[in-house]
């Protein structure tokens, strides 16, 4: 089983060896709707077969009866009471079988995306830095709709045209083997043609599927850019992009129209209908059969259109929920590189953080040499310290600090939370009790209470978030909307100031309660007065707690207990702000640099 950072107690695992084991395995689930579904299949070819049956012996009874009128009309009225019943009961299993198949093609979908959204949040950051987002969104809507489609119409039209083939044949067979020959010959020559009629649209199909998935993630990419697009003025040239993946979707597409217009059973199925009622005319010639018995075997000869045209409707959506069902596996079976390790440790932090020898890098390998993002940093932060990290721009700051909640993990070296190795950790007990306000504040579309409250392992009250929007001086400002707690607050917070976004970010990791808190340059777009005011509740509520501190900020560097200096990727000093001004000629230009840029804004 592959590794993974997230797990649910009752999930259901599916056989995921290919992509026909895999739907069905799905479909196998629910057994009762698909033997439901197969029962009343098989009730409508034989309700079929018997009406056919019943006409043909109308037929004789009329040819041979002409000289008994009394006892004809008798026998043409059961007939025509029981071709009643057999119609009727052909429309109840029709109604059945129609509602259990829709129900089950529902059900499927329902869990393909259920194992597939599981799948996307059980995935590593690396996986998802990989990703274009538009792709996963066509996977996990386009793709996962596919599923339906393969258990209807493609399931269904295909399970119900082998017993519309095969019930007529073994109907036949009982008017006259010899009638068999012609309906044989066309399953033959039906069997090869599908064969080959799929071997053409395989491939296409898998085109088609890829194409729409690249035509979707430029969609998503222009229209998350937008105001880049827009501030460039390049929407020609995205216009321009997006017709070119439209034009290759739509290329693919008609490629399959053309296979499907040159699909042959129809033709050979015109070809089986002549002969097969020339074969009957000469067996009634010969006294094989009677008429009664040639109108019985047309009828059931032309009950064979209906297969062959639902087998071309079905061939083209079998191989495309093939093809998505391959990129959906191929999803879910990506490796991740961290796993949830639901057996390590899990108990309450004290904070105490140790790196010992730590490198790591971006690349697979994770320890090529000019490729290391973080090389030989070691360290010691206290229970209840706050470390302030200070360094130019891509000097490795925050990647240090997202190897404390393992969103990477170290290429060698240790990183220990009171003695114990981050590995070692429940991922669950890991990440619950470290909180992480970036500089790049995410936001749900949602209320601004469930946004605060989004953090929070236990459910909370409306007083809990009210209060520690109140510690994060953001309280005032969300009371003058006219929703207050309950405005929507729009995709990634768009309504809202940065820094508005940013006390929401902090109200959210205050109600968390972590032992462990990274903020990433996280008062950077908060004006100074807010700003200390938010450092006056911060000094009250992060008592006990172990912080990390990525600031330009003098007045919290200076206020940390602990400083880490770094420059590209290595840590090339640390200690108390007096120490490093004494000791350190690069901390001292650093911290001119930054007084020089304070009296040049003043």
């Amino acid at each position: 089983m592959s590794l993974r950072e997230f797990t649910i107690a009752d999930e259901f695992h599916y056989d995921t060896r290919s992509p026909l084991r895999w739907l069905s395995a799905h479909i196998l689930r629910y057994k009762v709707l698909l033997i439901t579904f197969v029962l009343t299949t098989a009730g409508m070819g034989a309700t079929q077969s018997m009406s056919a049956v019943l006409v043909g012996q109308a037929f004789d009874t009329v040819v041979t009866g002409a000289g008994n009128a009394a006892l004809t009309v008798a026998a043409l009225t059961v007939a025509a009471l029981l071709v009643v019943a057999a119609y009727v009961g052909f429309g109840l299993f029709d109604l059945v079988n129609s509602l259990v198949i829709r129900l089950l093609a529902q059900r499927v979908e329902r869990d393909a995306r259920d194992e597939l959204y599981l799948s996307l949040l059980s995935k590593s950051q690396t996986f998802h830095g990989r990703q274009r987002v538009g792709d996963l969104m066509a996977r996990v809507t386009n793709d996962v709709q596919q599923t339906n489609q393969f258990v209807f119409p493609a399931l269904g039209l295909t399970t119900e045209s082998v017993f519309m083939l095969v019930i007529p044949l073994i109907t036949i067979v009982t008017l006259d083997p010899k009638l068999l020959l012609v309906p044989l010959l066309f399953l033959g020559g039906l069997t090869i043609a599908l064969r080959e009629h799929n071997q053409l649209l395989r491939p296409v199909a898998g085109r088609l599927r890829e194409r729409f998935g690249l035509m979707n993630a430029g969609l998503a990419e222009a229209i998350s850019g937008v105001e880049v697009v827009k501030g460039f003025a390049q929407e020609e040239a995205e216009e321009g992009h997006f017709r070119t993946n439209a034009r290759s979707f739509r290329d693919a597409f008609v490629q399959e129209g053309d296979i499907n217009a040159r699909y042959l059973p129809l033709l050979l199925y015109g070809i089986a209908i002549g002969l097969a009622f020339g074969h009957a005319l000469i067996l009634h010639r010969q006294g094989a059969i009677s008429v009664g018995q040639v109108i019985t075997f047309m009828a059931l000869i032309a009950t064979l259109r209906s297969p062959v045209r639902f087998l071309l409707m079905t061939s083209s959506a079998i191989q495309q929920s093939f093809a998505s069902a391959r990129r959906i596996l191929q999803t879910i079976l990506t490796e991740t590189e961290l796993d949830q390790n639901s057996d390590g440790l899990a108990q309450r932090m004290a904070g105490d953080v140790v790196f010992d020898r730590v490198r790591f890098g971006y690349d697979e390998a994770g320890d090529g040499g000019d490729t290391l993002a973080l090389s030989d940093i070691s360290f010691h932060a206290a229970a209840g310290q706050t470390i302030a990290i200070v360094g130019q721009t891509g000097a490795g700051k925050s990647t240090l600090t997202k190897l404390l909640n393992r969103t990477f993990d170290t290429a060698s070296g240790e990183v220990r939370i009171d003695g114990v190795d981050v590995r070692a950790w429940s991922l669950e007990s890991l990440r619950a009790q470290i909180a992480t306000i970036e500089q790049d504040i995410f936001l749900f579309s949602r209320t601004i209470a469930e946004n605060i409250a989004f953090g929070a392992r236990e459910p909370v009250t409306q007083a809990q978030i009210e209060a520690a929007a109140q510690e994060a001086q953001a309280h005032e400002f969300i009371v003058g909307f006219p929703e207050g707690y309950k405005t929507v607050i729009g995709e990634r917070g768009v309504m809202l100031s940065g820094g508005q976004r940013q006390r929401l970010a902090i109200a959210r990791a205050f109600l968390s309660d972590p032992r462990i808190l990274v903020l990433d340059d996280s008062t950077s777009a908060i004006d100074s007065n807010t700003e200390d005011q938010i450092q006056q509740a911060m000094r009250r509520i992060l008592a006990g707690r172990t912080t990390f501190l990525i600031t330009h900020r003098l007045s919290l560097i200076r206020s940390a207990d602990y400083i880490l200096l770094m420059k590209n990727g290595r840590l090339i000093a640390q200690g108390s702000h007096d120490e490093l001004l004494s000791a350190s000629p690069a901390y001292r230009q650093i911290f001119a640099l930054e007084t020089e840029k304070k009296s040049i804004h003043r």
